[in-house]
């Protein structure tokens, strides 16, 4: 019997890294799709090619759009990215790190790609725990954009099967997911998650993102196998 066809967006970082794997893990074909929209770390485009070779997902696509264009978010222009925050401040306002309507932009991307595949399932790797307080990350936004597709998609409106948004790290902490990722045997060396890494892919290990992602192997009590261009404590 064929899997069932899946579009999983992939940026190359723990969380998407990790919803890919739950996908596959789940019995799903995956077909990976990733963004190379004007943001200032594309090394994780190169880092989500490795990744979907890894996991040996079915198809990988890299879509470009030119969000920098618009600017307005510390990835698409050149402000700087905040540094060094404690790790407690993070969330409890929107950053300089959000890009303006990008997590829509992006599954509405998914959205045409799952319909031309026949899929009747997308995959996001939100989270709303340990993430850096993105109005587009939270629960309630994916509820809103799945009653969007239901309205908007042939195989809903034709009653045929309607369109689930899968969020399976929205309720996690990022200790739990990086566990969960463990369990599943995803290689995190492979990953990148800094939002102002070198010019040859190494993360910065104080902007948000990176304090984040650190917390959470301490909390597994392991290392973090990526290098990082400042001393932390792993």
């Amino acid at each position: 019997m064929d899997k069932p066809r899946a579009v999983v967006l992939l940026s190359g970082g723990v969380d998407s890294t990790t919803t890919a794997a739950i996908a596959l893990a789940d019995g799903f074909e995956v077909y990976a799709q990733t963004f190379e929209y004007g943001q200032r770390h594309r090394i994780e485009i190169d880092r989500a090619r490795l990744v979907g070779q890894r996991l040996g997902v079915r198809e990988h696509v890299v879509v470009t759009i030119d969000l920098r264009a618009f600017g307005g978010s510390a990835l698409t222009t050149d402000m700087p990215v905040p540094k060094h925050r404690a790790v407690d401040e993070i969330g409890g306002n929107i950053p300089v790190t959000y890009v303006p309507a990008r997590n829509t932009i992006f599954l509405s991307f998914a959205l045409a790609w799952a319909e031309v595949l026949g899929s009747h399932d997308i995959f996001l790797g939100v989270n709303a725990m340990d993430y850096s307080g993105y109005p587009d990350c939270r629960p309630e936004y994916i509820a809103a954009y799945q009653r969007m597709a239901d309205l908007a998609t042939r195989a809903a409106v034709e009653g045929v099967r309607p369109l689930t948004i899968h969020t399976p790290l929205i309720r996690l902490t990022k200790a739990e997911i990086i566990r969960r990722g463990l369990d599943l045997g995803v290689d995190y060396g492979l990953t990148i998650s800094c939002y102002d890494p070198s010019p040859a892919g190494v993360a910065c290990g104080a902007c948000d993102s990176c304090l984040l992602r650190l917390k959470g192997f301490r909390a597994n009590g392991i290392a973090d196998p990526i290098p990082y261009r400042v001393d932390v404590k792993s």
